[in-house]
């Protein structure tokens, strides 16, 4: 367990006022950045579930086999109704 603190934490023991503040906003700042980075939280998910699919394809072949037969399934039946619809 390591003991940095992350960007938006505030540390402890700060007892002028004045750099509190300046922590707390610090802190805020950072943390605004964490959520209005779409782009580096997108990457974030998409490794998260990269690394679970993967988990489960080495858990279960057969049952990602078979997710990955409805996954394709599904976008196909998608782009043949959007086909159907333009077509009309």
């Amino acid at each position: 367990m390591s003991s940095e603190l992350p960007r938006t934490a505030v540390p402890f023991g700060i007892a002028d006022p004045v750099e509190r503040a300046r922590a707390e906003l610090k802190a805020a700042l950072h943390a605004i950045e964490e959520k209005a980075n779409v782009p580096k939280r997108a990457a974030k998910a998409t490794e998260r579930a990269t690394v679970s699919a993967r988990q489960f394809a080495d858990r279960n072949p057969a049952g990602a086999a078979a997710a990955a037969v409805g996954v394709a399934l599904a976008v196909g039946l998608v782009v043949w109704g959007a086909v159907r619809l333009y077509t009309r």
